[in-house]
This record gives structure tokens, C-alpha cells and sequence, in this order.
């Protein structure tokens, strides 16, 4: 029944297999990859006749995790996989950056890659095994994919790099980089750092690539026994439409791109458009896709030229110099921190809001539930682009984006020990000409030294792009502008440190970046954060010392593991009233560590005292303010800890004998107290006599004698 081919190497210490034929077998392509015991399919299907109406390729990737991989059963009310987690919504671009580049120029058929996951081992992450798994498919599918590629997770542990560390390695790595490439070159860089020099991030990228390649000639032997026949694709040969527009609009693009203003440009590029419509005859204007093609393409010559030929970019500046920066703190009265980051025309206004162990994120994945105490949320209003546009919740743009910027500020955060703080970013991008993730990266640092964040050292990012010809020539640019993203060969983003590298991301779009390329774009990346930070340093040198007025203050205690049934109380009775009576928030972990947050100190400290005075011991020897609470013949009952009552024998109370209680105390009244211990049945030993009354100092025996 089924024509099964299976391919199996051993790799990073596991088992990776490669099967097709059994599963999903009438996709156009199907593979199901198995990694230890974590498996994902991957499936292809492409339409046989172009997308009307479209003059780009639409692709789709879809990576879906099934909560049944890992023995689970979904959260919430209706009990089954609903929209696209975070996690989900990262991997689908992961695997989605490295292989559109790879399709044939000019295919403009819609293709779809699903993939999902079917097995976790707990062990493995399945975006990588996703990843192979997706280019086999597309191998063996037919489309005109020119892969394959391979993919790799490089770990940094006790200096050394690792191939494919298990998940539970991770937190020991000072690198964790997923990168994806061909035989010949790398595609894509996706990594978290802590702190880590431009040389080791080449050297795991180089050693990611190399580690790679068992994989790539894994895939090429199933597609020679398993693939299909190629789809007949022919690019149709657009050179005479060029030229023509070349013709009719060349002039007005030049001198558009010669414009260093973008709303300014923006105007010239349109009357370039509308000038078509009349150079060019209904024959040619018949495929309007394939006249936008052109155009682009047109575009794409002028600026590619003029920075290869004169070195002269859109804007005007040379291939290394950072656009203009304005940065500045405290804009916005009532948030807990803020800054505004501006670099040439792109903005970003950021702002930081600190919270309790109650605001933090739950986080419901395949590995488990956890709790997340940093969020960066990222916003792109259509607004920054001066356009009207649709309105709505985030889409990948703004995951991808928020989680880049995340990746690039872990490494500097405090400890939660030595900053017990929730900490949520919003980035609002109010102005976008290139680099808005940079430039979020940027203000986020600026905005949480301005709400007193002590961050290990401030971070700075900067967008590298590239121009690769044919021949050999390539320019370097820093800090990128958006049309030079659009029309060039690589996005190469930088984040980091004066000390080091704290995230990489890359994007290539021609497949011929060599490790020089690479190096260079390095040097020339730090360069320019040294430069930012510079610029960024005007606005704060350093962190505030103090949390702004507005933020709520934390203070963190802990007590023994066995007493936080008895701060609780039965059924939360005893936590709740401490809240109630002191104001303060009240969060406790398992391990006896208690947050204890409010705006008013007094409140804090309310609660504090509440707590010690159930889960701590007084101490023999010390002396204690306390309240009288009953007298009888015999001496007085004390509240001197909280609320616990010790007896102040009539003997302990004056040196006279014979006198009564009633006589030297009354109820309520406060009295200065010496822990003597405890008797034999655990009863509290309390004495008055030894204690100045006015002072609260001990009496030595000394003057005890002569009083």
C-alpha cells in the first residue's frame, strides 16, 4: 500500500530520520522528520497556474504544535489549539526566511508549507527538525525550490560550541543560535547572546554551516529516490519590459533616489508609477504584475549602481555613517520610564511599566507551563509609514520584530533576586524608514534606565545591509534605510553591548555570502552600535537610582519553607487579611521568598511585620516593645512579637516583693520587654525588671542591685 523511503544519519548525538511516503501522500510533497524522539511532518503543496493579481511570490508557512506531541491537553475553555502561539508564530518565519529566497525568480504560484508537530521528546526543539523536515518536502515536491538547505542550533557551553543542545542545556549556553544555509552558503542567523565577541559569533554561524552539511547531503539522497518530476516553469523574460521602463521612467527614478527626504522621494517614486501610464503602450501595460516587476527592478539598478559605481547612497551619506540620533528620556509624566529614540526618519517611542510576581506571563508550551517576568510588546501603526492601513491585532511583523529586541536586552537584566520587578516594554513606532526593531532596541534600554532598571550596561542596535553583484563587487551599509532593505541582498542585524554581541539576526537573499562578507559586516556593525551608544549616552549615562514616583515598590523576604502554610492559612484566610488589613500586594513562592509590593512604604512595611510575626521567631536575649494584654495575680500576659503573648512573672516585673501586678501595670499600656526563654512546656519567659522602661536599654545587674 505504501512506497515508503527512509533516509537515517546519526547527528549532534541523535538519531535523524527522514520518511516519506506513508503520511499525507496527496500533498505534492511530505516528509516526516524524527530527531530523538521529536517528530514533525511537513507537507507542500503549490498551485499548478500563477496567482492572479499578484506581483510577488505568496508563499505560506504554517508551524503548528499539537499539544498531544507531548502528552498534553490544551489550556483554557474550549480545550483545543486555537490561534497561533508566539512560539508558532516564530517558528513559521524562522523556516520561512531561508527558503523564499531559494525559489526560482519569477514563480508567482501560491505554495503553502505546513508543518507539524507530532512527537516531543522534551529534549529537542522541534523548529530545527521543522526546518529540515520542510526543505526535504520541498525537495521532493516538484516546485522549483533550488535547496536544499540544512539548519543547526549552536549552544556556547564551558567555552566550547555545541551541535543541537538539548533544551535543558540551554539555560548553562551563552549562545543560543539557530542558523540555516546551503551547501555553499549561509541564508539565516536567528540567535540570543550574552555578551559574546563578533569573533565567536562568526566562529558558531561557521561552525553551524559546517555542521549542517550531513544533513543537506542526507535530503539530496532521499529527493533522488523519492521526488517527483520538476514542475515545468519557465521565468518569462522580462528585459525588453525593463528597458522600457528604464526608458519612460529612468530619469524620474534617478532623480527620486537623489532625494534624501522620504516623504519627498515617496511623491517622485508615485509620479514616477503614474508616468507609465501614459509612456507605455496597452500592449504593454496588458500585465500590470509583470510592469510592477519591472519597476521594481528599474529601482533596484539605480540604487544598487550608484552605491557600487559612486558609492552614494539614497539619503547621501558614505557606506558607514549612522544617520542622525535624538534620544531622550522622561518624556511622559506618569510611566514608570520612558524614552524617545529617534535615528534619521525612523522613531521609536518606548515605554517601560514595572509590576509584581501578579503581572507576569503565563506561558502555556509543549515543555511545560512557566511563568515569564520580561515582555517586550512591539506595535507598527500604519501611521510611521504615513499610510492609512488596517488596524488590528499583531501580526508576525510585530512578533518577530518585539521578539528580536527581547532577544537582544535578556543578557543585561537584573537578576530577579537583586530586582524582584515584572518588566513589560511597548515599542511604538511612530516614524519607519528602516530599522525600527534597532531603533526599539535602543529606546527600550534608555527607557528602562529612566524607570531605574539596573541594567549590566546599556544595548544598542544597528541594521547592516548589503549590495552583491554577479562580478564579484559587494558594498557593505550601515544602518540600512527601508528601500535599501527592500532592494538589497541582506538584512543583517546587530545588538549588543560596549562588551559584546547580545543578538544576531540575518537574512540573506542570494545564496553567495561568504565568511569575509560576513566578517566585515561584523566590524562594520560594531562600529556603528559604538556610535549609538555614544549618541544614546547623551540622554543617560546611567540608570536612575531610584524607581520613578509612580512605580509600585517591591520588597522581598523569606522564611522557612514550613512556614508559609501557616502565612497562607487555611483556604488563603490568613494571606488575604494581610492584604486587606496592611494594602500591600502579597506574592509567595515555594520557597518561602515573599514580594511584598505597594506605592506606600507604610504599607509594605505593614505587611512585612504581619508576616514576621507569624513565620518568625523572637529571639532570647532581645529586648521587644510590647502591649499588655491581661494581668492576673500572679503577673502580666504581653503581646510582644506579633501575635505572641508571653508571661511576665510578678517577680520579673519589680525587684519590691510582695507587690501586685494591678499595681505596676495596666491593660493596653506599652512596655519594654527581655525574651528570657522558654519553660519546660515551650511557655515564653518574659522579664520587665531588667529593662529600662524609659530607655529600652537592658539593665546590667550592677544597677539592678543598686535600684
Amino acid at each position: 500500500m505504501f512506497d515508503i523511503v527512509r533516509k537515517e544519519i546519526q547527528w549532534g548525538g541523535e538519531t535523524l530520520t527522514l520518511e516519506t511516503g506513508k503520511i499525507a501522500r496527496q500533498a505534492d510533497g511530505a516528509v516526516v522528520a524524527t530527531y530523538g524522539e521529536t517528530s514533525v511532518l511537513a507537507t507542500v503543496v503549490f498551485e499548478k497556474k500563477p496567482k492572479a493579481g499578484v506581483d510577488f511570490f505568496p508563499l505560506s508557512v504554517h508551524y503548528q504544535e499539537k499539544y498531544y506531541a507531548a502528552g498534553k491537553i490544551p489550556g483554557g475553555f474550549f480545550k483545543r489549539e486555537a490561534r497561533p502561539t508566539e512560539k508558532e508564530t516564530l517558528t513559521s518565519r524562522l523556516i520561512d526566511r531561508p527558503i523564499r529566497p531559494l525559489f526560482v525568480s519569477g514563480f508567482k504560484h501560491e505554495t503553502q508549507v505546513i508543518l507539524t508537530v507530532l512527537s516531543h521528546d522534551l529534549e529537542n526543539d522541534p523548529d530545527v527538525v521543522g526546518m529540515v523536515a520542510a526543505s526535504a518536502a520541498l525537495c521532493i515536491s516538484g516546485v522549483p525550490f533550488m535547496g536544499p538547505i540544512g539548519g543547526a542550533r549552536v549552544g556556547l557551553i564551558n567555552g566550547a560550541f555545541v551541535l543541537n543542545p538539548k533544551i535543558a542545556d540551554l539555560p548553562d549556553s551563552k549562545l543560543n543560535l539557530v542558523v540555516a544555509g546551503t551547501k555553499d552558503a549561509v541564508m539565516m542567523v536567528e540567535s540570543e547572546a550574552f555578551e559574546l565577541s563578533e569573533d565567536d559569533m562568526l566562529g558558531a554561524v561557521t561552525f553551524g554551516h559546517d555542521q549542517m552539511q550531513p544533513v543537506i547531503e542526507m535530503i539530496v539522497d532521499l529527493a533522488e529516490r523519492a521526488a517527483k518530476e520538476p514542475f515545468d516553469f519557465q521565468p518569462k523574460d522580462d528585459a525588453a519590459l525593463i528597458a522600457r521602463v528604464q526608458d519612460v521612467a529612468g530619469a524620474m527614478l534617478k532623480d527620486a533616489f537623489a532625494t534624501t527626504d522620504k516623504v519627498e522621494r515617496v511623491a517622485k517614486l508615485s509620479a514616477a508609477k503614474a508616468a507609465l501610464e501614459t509612456g507605455l503602450t496597452d500592449e504593454e501595460k496588458a500585465d500590470s504584475n509583470a510592469v510592477s516587476s519591472a519597476f521594481k527592478e528599474a529601482e533596484s539598478r539605480i540604487v544598487r549602481g550608484a552605491i557600487l559605481d559612486e558609492g552614494r547612497r539614497i539619503d547621501g551619506r558614505d557606506l558607514r555613517t549612522v544617520r542622525r540620533i535624538e534620544a531622550e528620556a522622561s518624556l511622559l509624566p506618569r510611566t514608570h520610564g520612558s524614552a524617545l529614540f529617534t535615528r534619521g526618519e525612523t522613531q521609536a517611542l518606548v515605554i517601560t511599566t514595572l509590576g509584581t510576581g501578579d503581572d507576569e506571563q503565563f506561558i502555556d508550551a509543549l515543555e511545560g507551563t512557566f511563568k515569564e517576568r520580561f515582555m517586550l510588546h512591539y506595535n507598527f501603526p500604519p501611521y510611521s509609514v504615513g499610510e492609512a492601513g488596517r488596524m488590528g491585532g499583531p501580526g508576525r511583523r510585530e512578533i518577530g520584530h518585539g521578539k528580536l529586541a527581547w532577544r537582544a536586552l535578556q543578557a543585561v537584566l537584573p537578576a530577579a533576586t537583586d530586582f524582584p520587578y515584572t518588566i513589560r516594554i511597548v515599542s511604538e513606532i511612530t516614524e519607519s524608514n528602516g530599522s525600527s526593531s534597532m531603533a526599539t532596541v535602543c529606546g527600550a534600554s534608555l527607557s528602562m534606565m529612566d524607570a531605574g532598571v539596573p541594567l549590566k550596561a546599556p544595548v544598542a542596535g544597528v541594521a547592516m545591509g548589503l549590495i552583491l553583484e554577479d562580478d564579484g563587487r559587494f558594498a557593505v551599509l550601515t544602518d540600512i534605510l527601508g528601500d535599501e532593505d527592500h532592494l538589497g541582498d541582506m538584512d543583517f542585524k546587530v545588538a549588543g553591548t560596549e562588551g559584546g554581541v547580545t543578538s544576531l539576526q540575518m537574512d540573506i537573499k542570494v545564496a553567495g555570502i561568504t565568511p569575509a562578507i560576513m566578517k566585515q559586516a561584523l566590524a562594520q556593525a560594531k562600529d556603528g552600535r559604538l556610535h549609538i551608544l555614544g549618541e544614546m549616552s547623551k540622554a543617560l549615562k546611567e540608570g536612575r537610582r531610584e524607581l520613578g514616583a509612580h512605580a509600585p515598590r517591591i520588597e522581598t523576604i523569606s522564611i522557612k519553607a514550613d512556614k508559609i502554610r501557616e502565612v497562607i492559612g487555611t483556604g488563603g484566610k490568613v494571606i488575604r487579611s494581610i492584604v486587606e488589613e496592611s494594602g500591600a500586594k502579597v506574592d509567595i513562592s515555594d520557597d518561602g521568598t515573599i514580594k511584598i509590593a505597594s506605592n506606600d512604604q507604610k504599607a509594605i512595611d505593614k505587611a512585612r511585620d504581619l508576616i514576621m510575626s507569624i513565620a518568625a521567631e523572637p529571639e532570647i536575649g532581645k529586648i521587644y516593645t510590647g502591649k499588655v494584654v491581661k494581668i492576673m495575680e500572679f503577673g502580666a500576659f504581653v503581646n510582644f512579637f506579633g501575635k505572641r503573648d508571653g508571661l511576665v512573672h510578678v517577680s520579673q516585673m519589680s525587684s519590691d516583693r510582695g507587690v501586685n501586678p494591678k499595681d505596676l501595670v495596666k491593660e493596653g499600656q506599652e512596655v519594654k520587654v527581655k525574651l528570657m526563654g522558654f519553660d519546660d512546656r515551650g511557655k515564653t519567659k518574659l522579664s520587665m525588671k531588667v529593662v529600662d522602661q524609659a530607655t529600652g536599654e537592658e539593665i546590667k545587674q550592677g544597677e539592678a542591685a543598686e535600684a
